[in-house]
């Protein structure tokens, strides 16, 4: 893993959407998979304003988990935050966004529709992801454990006070989410943080210590994992 330290969010986005642009100029028909939360919505802005250095209509995206339990009309949902902050700005096309559907009846059968996705279309080309303040990376929480491939996650109390989905009164308990595996099958990964409130994670993250009670520190063992941080809120 490459650490990129950055004194300001805002140097922290102009990076990380620069190193974005010229990874998908590379590869102009990129599986791009992509994180939601407080992390990554500037960098999101900034691909936004910069969109006419890449052709977007090549680029396929897929959602990287969801909360079991919201959709598109949810406020707090990752579809949602997408939609917003992502997909309509650089007019994806629907046809170009693979997503769980967050209010499906069946959620083992959504894991299945995902992880046969990837199978026929992966692995994914460019992964963005944030980092939870346990330590979690997508919803694959701190245990034990880890489980390799898509699947319905129990979540922690930690994510469970998420700012996307606390006081929106919806009853969550699980999240849907792609599994380690298939997060680190990823050819390239660029891990956002950001932020006063993920120093003390990220200080246990730099001490290179591979444990699944901190999933993201498997980052470790990728071959190509670019991480922009920035331990202030400004």
């Amino acid at each position: 893993m490459q650490i990129t330290p950055c004194n300001t969010l805002a140097e922290l986005n102009e990076l990380a959407s620069a190193l974005i642009i010229h990874e998908l100029q590379v590869k102009p028909k990129s599986l791009v998979c992509a994180a939601t939360g407080n992390s990554p919505t500037g960098v999101y802005k900034k691909l936004v304003e910069k969109q006419t250095a890449v052709n977007v209509s090549e680029l396929t995206f897929v959602k990287l988990d969801e909360w079991y339990g919201l959709g598109i009309d949810d406020t707090g949902s990752c579809e949602r935050y997408l939609h917003e902050n992502l997909l309509q700005p650089l007019n994806v096309s629907s046809k170009k966004y693979i997503a769980f559907d967050g209010k499906s009846n069946e959620p083992e059968k959504e894991c299945a529709r995902i992880a046969q996705y990837l199978d026929e279309h992966g692995p994914i080309d460019l992964c963005i992801l944030g980092l939870g303040k346990n330590g979690h990376i997508a919803f694959n929480e701190p245990a034990d454990s880890l489980h390799p491939c898509v699947y319905l996650a129990p979540l922690s109390e930690t994510s469970l006070t998420h700012t996307m989905v606390k006081g929106t009164g919806a009853h969550i308990k699980y999240g849907l989410t792609l599994g380690m595996a298939d997060i680190m099958l990823s050819k390239k990964i660029i891990l956002l943080v950001n932020g006063t409130a993920k120093k003390q994670i990220m200080d246990k993250l730099l001490e290179q210590k591979i444990s699944t009670q901190l999933p993201a520190s498997l980052l470790w063992l990728h071959p190509d994992v670019q991480c922009f941080y920035c331990d202030n809120d400004n």
